[in-house]
């Protein structure tokens, strides 16, 4: 029989939408886009770092939002419950820069993201850790004879899900649910819950 181990999206599963606090915070709403509404995620970071650049915000201005966020309520307990019993990673879009502190408050789950280039404070580009990260890991997961169990929220995380051997949607908004209705849809963590045990079963 395979191990199982379950892969799990960050923002808007445990953890609020980073950008969607620093667009609160800044008052810039064009911060607002996610993952959730733009498929492209270069086309978005690029988008974003303009953005940026145009209202002269830095990283350390982002991460004094980070530092004031919480996980999503029941979101840690969730984690520590399903990490009492099967291995869980984190396969985010975020930064190691971004992630820390709300790592931190998760209690050090494994995270695969990527990294932020920076200059003098300036955010002037990223480094993905390779393209379609979230896919590939979970292909490689699948090529270690790992039983894969997958959850998102974001068109972003719909190639994981579907790679997965199992996948479920979580939070996701409705244009997401629509466009991938061959994937069961949750609203809460305990519902969540229910679908990973039964997989595991």
């Amino acid at each position: 029989m395979k191990q199982s181990i379950v892969t799990l999206d960050m923002e808007g599963v445990l953890t609020p939408e980073i950008w969607i606090a620093v667009a609160e915070k800044t008052g810039i709403p064009e911060l607002r886009r996610t993952t959730r509404d733009e498929p492209d995620y270069d086309k978005l970071m690029n988008y974003r770092i303009g953005i940026m650049d145009q209202h002269g915000i830095k990283l350390s201005d982002i991460q004094n939002v980070i530092g004031t966020l919480k996980p999503l309520p029941g979101g840690k307990e969730f984690l520590d419950e399903l990490r009492s019993f099967v291995q869980v990673i984190i396969l985010s879009d975020t930064f190691e820069q971004f992630a820390q502190p709300l790592m931190k408050q998760l209690n050090w789950p494994t995270l695969f993201c990527h990294r932020l280039i920076v200059e003098n404070d300036r955010i002037a580009g990223y480094q993905l850790r390779q393209p379609n990260q979230k896919q590939k890991s979970v292909a490689a997961l699948k090529a270690l004879n790992y039983h894969v169990i997958s959850a998102g929220d974001s068109y972003n995380d719909t190639a994981m899900l579907l790679e997965a051997n199992v996948g479920f949607l979580i939070h996701a908004p409705e244009n997401v649910k629509r466009e991938f209705s061959q994937l069961k849809a949750v609203e809460s963590h305990a519902e969540l819950m229910k679908l990973i045990k039964g997989a595991l079963a």
